[in-house]
Protein backbone atom coordinates (compact mmCIF):
# COMPACT_ATOMS: atom_id res chain seq x y z
CA UNK A 1 0.00 0.00 0.00
CA UNK A 2 1.16 3.58 -0.70
CA UNK A 3 2.09 5.49 2.04
CA UNK A 4 -0.03 8.31 1.01
CA UNK A 5 -2.83 6.17 1.05
CA UNK A 6 -2.62 6.32 5.08
CA UNK A 7 -3.47 10.15 4.80
CA UNK A 8 -6.57 10.05 2.39
CA UNK A 9 -8.99 11.80 4.79
CA UNK A 10 -11.48 9.52 5.83
CA UNK A 11 -14.50 11.03 5.19
CA UNK A 12 -13.24 11.77 1.49
CA UNK A 13 -12.48 8.11 1.04
CA UNK A 14 -16.18 7.22 2.29
CA UNK A 15 -17.21 9.49 -0.47
CA UNK A 16 -14.95 8.09 -3.34
CA UNK A 17 -16.64 4.44 -2.29
CA UNK A 18 -19.79 5.62 -2.23
CA UNK A 19 -19.75 6.97 -5.50
CA UNK A 20 -18.57 3.89 -6.98
CA UNK A 21 -21.08 1.96 -5.87
CA UNK A 22 -24.15 4.45 -6.84
CA UNK A 23 -22.22 4.35 -10.67
CA UNK A 24 -22.16 0.36 -10.15
CA UNK A 25 -25.98 0.23 -8.97
CA UNK A 26 -26.61 2.76 -11.94
CA UNK A 27 -24.71 0.93 -14.41
CA UNK A 28 -27.08 -1.02 -16.99
CA UNK A 29 -25.71 -4.57 -16.64
CA UNK A 30 -23.52 -5.24 -19.88
CA UNK A 31 -23.67 -8.97 -21.77
CA UNK A 32 -22.40 -7.47 -25.14
CA UNK A 33 -25.43 -6.16 -27.37
CA UNK A 34 -25.75 -2.18 -27.48
CA UNK A 35 -22.03 -0.14 -27.87
CA UNK A 36 -20.54 2.47 -25.99
CA UNK A 37 -18.56 5.09 -27.51
CA UNK A 38 -19.67 3.86 -31.52
CA UNK A 39 -18.68 0.23 -30.51
CA UNK A 40 -20.96 -2.31 -31.77
CA UNK A 41 -20.87 -6.43 -31.41
CA UNK A 42 -20.78 -7.16 -34.95
CA UNK A 43 -18.92 -4.10 -36.06
CA UNK A 44 -16.93 -5.93 -39.68
CA UNK A 45 -20.53 -7.99 -40.68
CA UNK A 46 -20.21 -6.18 -44.25
CA UNK A 47 -16.73 -4.98 -44.27
CA UNK A 48 -15.09 -8.44 -42.96
CA UNK A 49 -17.47 -10.95 -42.30
CA UNK A 50 -14.91 -13.42 -41.22
CA UNK A 51 -12.68 -11.03 -39.06
CA UNK A 52 -13.57 -13.02 -35.64
CA UNK A 53 -13.73 -16.28 -37.25
CA UNK A 54 -10.00 -15.59 -38.20
CA UNK A 55 -8.76 -14.39 -35.03
CA UNK A 56 -10.22 -17.23 -33.61
CA UNK A 57 -8.46 -19.32 -35.55
CA UNK A 58 -5.02 -18.30 -35.31
CA UNK A 59 -5.92 -17.63 -31.72
CA UNK A 60 -6.77 -21.89 -31.06
CA UNK A 61 -3.82 -22.57 -32.64
CA UNK A 62 -1.64 -21.07 -30.63
CA UNK A 63 -3.43 -22.20 -27.43
CA UNK A 64 -3.44 -25.96 -28.90
CA UNK A 65 0.22 -25.63 -29.37
CA UNK A 66 0.93 -24.15 -26.26
CA UNK A 67 -1.99 -23.61 -23.67
CA UNK A 68 -0.41 -21.22 -21.63
CA UNK A 69 -0.57 -18.79 -24.74
CA UNK A 70 -4.03 -17.90 -23.30
CA UNK A 71 -2.85 -15.50 -20.06
CA UNK A 72 -0.61 -13.68 -21.67
CA UNK A 73 -3.40 -12.78 -24.56
CA UNK A 74 -5.69 -11.33 -21.82
CA UNK A 75 -2.77 -9.42 -20.25
CA UNK A 76 -2.10 -7.84 -23.39
CA UNK A 77 -5.66 -6.31 -23.51
CA UNK A 78 -5.81 -5.26 -19.67
CA UNK A 79 -1.89 -3.24 -20.24
CA UNK A 80 -3.60 -2.21 -23.48
CA UNK A 81 -6.63 -0.83 -22.12
CA UNK A 82 -5.47 0.93 -18.67
CA UNK A 83 -2.38 3.40 -20.58
CA UNK A 84 -4.20 6.13 -23.18
CA UNK A 85 -7.55 3.34 -23.55
CA UNK A 86 -7.78 0.83 -25.51
CA UNK A 87 -6.48 1.46 -29.40
CA UNK A 88 -3.28 -0.86 -29.88
CA UNK A 89 -0.46 1.79 -28.12
CA UNK A 90 0.90 -1.10 -26.36
CA UNK A 91 2.26 -3.12 -29.70
CA UNK A 92 3.79 0.11 -30.91
CA UNK A 93 7.53 -0.49 -31.20
CA UNK A 94 9.65 1.86 -29.90
CA UNK A 95 12.06 4.07 -31.96
CA UNK A 96 15.77 5.95 -31.54
CA UNK A 97 13.14 9.53 -30.32
CA UNK A 98 10.73 7.53 -28.16
CA UNK A 99 10.73 4.65 -25.91
CA UNK A 100 7.22 2.73 -25.98
CA UNK A 101 4.89 0.97 -23.89
CA UNK A 102 6.02 -2.36 -24.52
CA UNK A 103 9.62 -1.42 -23.21
CA UNK A 104 8.25 -0.35 -19.87
CA UNK A 105 9.24 -1.93 -17.14
CA UNK A 106 5.87 -2.98 -16.33
CA UNK A 107 5.68 -4.83 -19.34
CA UNK A 108 8.57 -6.59 -19.72
CA UNK A 109 7.01 -9.82 -19.39
CA UNK A 110 4.04 -9.43 -21.67
CA UNK A 111 3.75 -12.07 -24.47
CA UNK A 112 1.67 -13.19 -27.42
CA UNK A 113 2.69 -10.22 -29.94
CA UNK A 114 3.43 -13.22 -31.82
CA UNK A 115 -0.20 -14.33 -31.89
CA UNK A 116 -1.69 -10.72 -32.88
CA UNK A 117 0.51 -10.33 -35.37
CA UNK A 118 -0.50 -13.71 -37.07
CA UNK A 119 -4.29 -12.83 -36.68
CA UNK A 120 -3.34 -9.17 -38.34
CA UNK A 121 -1.31 -10.72 -41.30
CA UNK A 122 -4.29 -12.81 -42.55
CA UNK A 123 -6.78 -9.89 -42.00
CA UNK A 124 -5.08 -8.44 -43.93
CA UNK A 125 -4.93 -10.97 -46.75
CA UNK A 126 -8.49 -10.83 -46.53
CA UNK A 127 -10.02 -7.37 -45.73
CA UNK A 128 -6.70 -4.65 -46.29
CA UNK A 129 -7.03 -1.48 -43.78
CA UNK A 130 -10.35 -2.77 -42.17
CA UNK A 131 -9.62 -4.07 -38.77
CA UNK A 132 -8.04 -2.50 -36.44
CA UNK A 133 -5.05 -4.21 -33.97
CA UNK A 134 -7.05 -2.94 -30.96
CA UNK A 135 -10.28 -4.83 -31.89
CA UNK A 136 -7.80 -7.76 -32.87
CA UNK A 137 -6.64 -7.67 -29.16
CA UNK A 138 -9.51 -7.59 -27.72
CA UNK A 139 -11.36 -10.61 -29.77
CA UNK A 140 -7.66 -12.56 -29.31
CA UNK A 141 -8.81 -11.75 -25.05
CA UNK A 142 -12.34 -13.13 -25.25
CA UNK A 143 -10.88 -16.04 -27.73
CA UNK A 144 -8.18 -17.01 -25.16
CA UNK A 145 -10.74 -16.90 -22.03
CA UNK A 146 -13.66 -18.69 -23.73
CA UNK A 147 -10.68 -21.41 -24.91
CA UNK A 148 -10.02 -21.79 -21.08
CA UNK A 149 -13.08 -22.20 -19.50
CA UNK A 150 -14.48 -25.69 -19.64
CA UNK A 151 -17.99 -24.93 -19.55
CA UNK A 152 -17.68 -22.75 -23.11
CA UNK A 153 -15.49 -25.44 -23.89
CA UNK A 154 -18.00 -27.77 -23.45
CA UNK A 155 -21.01 -26.08 -24.94
CA UNK A 156 -22.70 -25.55 -21.76
CA UNK A 157 -22.15 -21.92 -22.03
CA UNK A 158 -23.53 -20.55 -25.49
CA UNK A 159 -23.83 -22.23 -28.86
CA UNK A 160 -21.18 -20.09 -30.31
CA UNK A 161 -18.43 -21.15 -28.19
CA UNK A 162 -17.80 -17.56 -26.41
CA UNK A 163 -17.91 -16.44 -23.59
CA UNK A 164 -19.08 -12.83 -23.76
CA UNK A 165 -19.68 -11.56 -27.06
CA UNK A 166 -16.99 -8.47 -27.94
CA UNK A 167 -18.06 -5.38 -29.14
CA UNK A 168 -15.73 -3.77 -31.92
CA UNK A 169 -15.29 -0.86 -34.23
CA UNK A 170 -12.34 0.46 -32.41
CA UNK A 171 -9.35 2.38 -34.14
CA UNK A 172 -6.00 2.42 -33.59
CA UNK A 173 -3.75 5.07 -31.92
CA UNK A 174 -0.65 6.67 -33.38
CA UNK A 175 0.83 7.44 -29.72
CA UNK A 176 2.62 4.70 -27.29
CA UNK A 177 4.80 5.94 -24.26
CA UNK A 178 6.91 3.75 -21.67
CA UNK A 179 6.56 6.34 -19.06
CA UNK A 180 2.83 6.38 -19.65
CA UNK A 181 2.36 2.72 -18.65
CA UNK A 182 4.13 3.15 -15.73
CA UNK A 183 2.43 5.77 -14.32
CA UNK A 184 -1.09 4.01 -14.95
CA UNK A 185 -0.77 0.38 -14.86
CA UNK A 186 -2.01 -1.32 -11.82
CA UNK A 187 1.30 -2.86 -9.55
CA UNK A 188 1.04 -6.32 -7.68
CA UNK A 189 2.02 -4.17 -4.80
CA UNK A 190 -1.24 -1.55 -5.03
CA UNK A 191 -3.46 -1.83 -1.99
CA UNK A 192 -7.33 -1.60 -2.32
CA UNK A 193 -7.82 2.59 -2.11
CA UNK A 194 -4.58 2.51 -4.78
CA UNK A 195 -6.48 -0.09 -6.87
CA UNK A 196 -9.89 1.84 -6.79
CA UNK A 197 -8.59 4.86 -7.33
CA UNK A 198 -6.79 3.85 -10.87
CA UNK A 199 -10.18 1.58 -11.45
CA UNK A 200 -12.14 4.67 -11.12
CA UNK A 201 -10.32 7.05 -13.29
CA UNK A 202 -10.81 4.47 -16.26
CA UNK A 203 -15.01 4.92 -15.56
CA UNK A 204 -14.55 1.16 -13.66
CA UNK A 205 -16.21 0.64 -10.66
CA UNK A 206 -15.56 -1.32 -7.48
CA UNK A 207 -17.29 -4.43 -9.55
CA UNK A 208 -15.43 -4.61 -12.41
CA UNK A 209 -12.34 -4.05 -9.94
CA UNK A 210 -13.02 -7.15 -8.02
CA UNK A 211 -14.73 -9.31 -11.11
CA UNK A 212 -11.10 -8.55 -13.19
CA UNK A 213 -9.10 -9.13 -10.71
CA UNK A 214 -10.50 -13.02 -12.03
CA UNK A 215 -7.93 -12.84 -14.61
CA UNK A 216 -5.38 -14.00 -12.34
CA UNK A 217 -6.83 -17.75 -12.55
CA UNK A 218 -4.45 -17.87 -15.94
CA UNK A 219 -1.36 -18.02 -16.10
CA UNK A 220 2.03 -18.00 -14.30
CA UNK A 221 4.91 -15.58 -12.22
CA UNK A 222 7.89 -15.61 -11.29
CA UNK A 223 10.14 -14.91 -8.57
CA UNK A 224 10.88 -11.51 -8.72
CA UNK A 225 7.55 -10.93 -8.60
CA UNK A 226 6.78 -11.92 -5.28
CA UNK A 227 10.47 -11.80 -3.70
CA UNK A 228 9.04 -8.76 -1.67
CA UNK A 229 6.17 -10.43 0.19
CA UNK A 230 8.61 -13.76 0.77
CA UNK A 231 11.86 -11.50 2.28
CA UNK A 232 12.33 -8.01 3.67
CA UNK A 233 8.99 -7.14 3.35
CA UNK A 234 9.57 -4.00 5.95
CA UNK A 235 11.99 -3.53 8.57
CA UNK A 236 9.87 -5.11 11.15
CA UNK A 237 8.50 -7.72 9.05
CA UNK A 238 10.43 -10.55 7.02
CA UNK A 239 6.79 -11.61 5.25
CA UNK A 240 4.30 -10.49 3.90
CA UNK A 241 1.75 -10.84 7.43
CA UNK A 242 -1.51 -10.87 5.14
CA UNK A 243 0.14 -14.04 2.97
CA UNK A 244 -0.95 -17.31 4.60
CA UNK A 245 2.09 -18.65 6.55
CA UNK A 246 2.31 -21.70 5.33
CA UNK A 247 1.92 -20.53 2.11
CA UNK A 248 4.83 -18.22 2.25
CA UNK A 249 6.96 -20.60 3.43
CA UNK A 250 6.41 -23.25 0.44
CA UNK A 251 7.09 -20.06 -2.07
CA UNK A 252 10.16 -19.49 -0.31
CA UNK A 253 11.34 -22.75 -0.98
CA UNK A 254 10.63 -22.52 -4.31
CA UNK A 255 11.73 -19.08 -4.95
CA UNK A 256 15.51 -19.23 -3.30
CA UNK A 257 16.75 -16.10 -4.98
CA UNK A 258 14.78 -12.95 -5.30
CA UNK A 259 16.57 -12.53 -9.02
CA UNK A 260 15.25 -16.13 -10.31
CA UNK A 261 13.52 -15.59 -13.27
CA UNK A 262 13.80 -19.11 -14.49
CA UNK A 263 10.75 -20.35 -12.05
CA UNK A 264 7.72 -20.44 -12.75
CA UNK A 265 5.02 -20.33 -10.27
CA UNK A 266 1.55 -20.96 -11.10
CA UNK A 267 -0.90 -18.08 -10.43
CA UNK A 268 -3.57 -20.78 -9.48
CA UNK A 269 -2.05 -23.97 -8.55
CA UNK A 270 -2.67 -27.17 -10.29
CA UNK A 271 -5.32 -24.87 -12.93
CA UNK A 272 -3.39 -22.09 -14.19
CA UNK A 273 -4.23 -22.78 -17.95
CA UNK A 274 -8.36 -22.93 -17.04
CA UNK A 275 -10.33 -20.19 -16.06
CA UNK A 276 -12.60 -20.69 -13.18
CA UNK A 277 -13.59 -19.27 -10.19
CA UNK A 278 -10.67 -21.44 -7.90
CA UNK A 279 -8.86 -17.73 -7.43
CA UNK A 280 -11.50 -16.28 -5.19
CA UNK A 281 -10.88 -19.16 -3.12
CA UNK A 282 -7.25 -18.74 -2.72
CA UNK A 283 -7.70 -14.99 -2.26
CA UNK A 284 -10.36 -16.02 0.75
CA UNK A 285 -7.57 -18.51 2.27
CA UNK A 286 -4.79 -15.55 2.08
CA UNK A 287 -3.06 -17.18 -0.68
CA UNK A 288 -3.46 -14.94 -3.59
CA UNK A 289 -0.28 -14.34 -5.13
CA UNK A 290 0.20 -10.67 -5.47
CA UNK A 291 -0.48 -7.71 -2.82
CA UNK A 292 -3.23 -7.09 -4.82
CA UNK A 293 -5.17 -9.87 -4.51
CA UNK A 294 -5.04 -9.91 -0.82
CA UNK A 295 -6.31 -6.05 -1.23
CA UNK A 296 -9.86 -6.89 -2.38
CA UNK A 297 -10.56 -8.17 1.21
CA UNK A 298 -9.60 -4.45 2.71
CA UNK A 299 -12.68 -3.57 0.93
CA UNK A 300 -16.27 -4.83 1.86
CA UNK A 301 -17.55 -4.58 -1.36
CA UNK A 302 -15.17 -6.44 -3.37
CA UNK A 303 -14.98 -8.50 -0.14
CA UNK A 304 -18.12 -9.78 -0.48
CA UNK A 305 -17.95 -10.58 -4.34
CA UNK A 306 -14.87 -12.74 -3.57
CA UNK A 307 -17.38 -15.09 -1.45
CA UNK A 308 -19.75 -14.47 -3.78
CA UNK A 309 -17.78 -15.90 -6.80
CA UNK A 310 -16.45 -18.76 -4.18
CA UNK A 311 -19.77 -19.79 -4.08
CA UNK A 312 -20.91 -19.50 -7.62
CA UNK A 313 -18.53 -20.04 -10.71
CA UNK A 314 -21.52 -18.89 -12.94
CA UNK A 315 -22.12 -15.97 -11.88
CA UNK A 316 -18.41 -15.17 -12.11
CA UNK A 317 -18.14 -16.24 -15.77
CA UNK A 318 -21.16 -13.64 -16.21
CA UNK A 319 -19.74 -10.68 -14.23
CA UNK A 320 -16.91 -11.91 -16.03
CA UNK A 321 -17.88 -11.07 -19.38
CA UNK A 322 -20.07 -7.91 -18.81
CA UNK A 323 -16.58 -6.75 -17.15
CA UNK A 324 -14.35 -7.56 -20.01
CA UNK A 325 -17.11 -5.25 -22.07
CA UNK A 326 -17.07 -2.36 -19.84
CA UNK A 327 -13.10 -2.08 -19.75
CA UNK A 328 -13.02 -2.68 -23.67
CA UNK A 329 -15.20 0.39 -24.06
CA UNK A 330 -12.48 2.54 -22.05
CA UNK A 331 -10.75 5.59 -23.90
CA UNK A 332 -11.71 3.75 -27.67
CA UNK A 333 -11.06 5.86 -30.55
CA UNK A 334 -13.84 5.35 -33.45
CA UNK A 335 -15.54 6.94 -36.62
CA UNK A 336 -12.67 9.38 -38.45
CA UNK A 337 -10.26 9.09 -34.66
CA UNK A 338 -6.60 7.10 -35.11
CA UNK A 339 -5.78 4.95 -37.92
CA UNK A 340 -6.51 1.51 -38.77
CA UNK A 341 -2.56 0.19 -38.85
CA UNK A 342 -1.09 -1.72 -41.55
CA UNK A 343 1.06 -3.39 -39.52
CA UNK A 344 0.49 -3.20 -35.91
CA UNK A 345 3.77 -2.75 -34.34
CA UNK A 346 4.55 0.63 -36.24
CA UNK A 347 1.84 3.46 -36.71
CA UNK A 348 1.17 4.19 -40.50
Amino acid sequence: MAAWEHLLPRRRWFLLSSLLLAAAAAAPVVHGYGGGGGLTVGFYKESCPQAEAIVREVVAAAVHDDPTTTAPLLRLHFHDCFVRGCEASVLINSTKTNTAEKDAKPNHTLDAFGVIDAAKEKLERKCPAVVSCADILAIAARDAVSLATKAVRQGRWSKDGNLYEVETGRRDGRVSSAKEAVTYLPDSFDGIRRLITRFASKGLSLKDLAVLSGAHALGNTHCPSIAKRLRNFTAHQNTDPTLDASYAAALRRRCRSARDNTTQLEMVPGSSTTFDAAYYRLVAERRGMFHSDEALLRNDVTRGLVHQYMASEEAFLRDFGASMVNMGRVGVLTGGQGEIRRRCAIVN
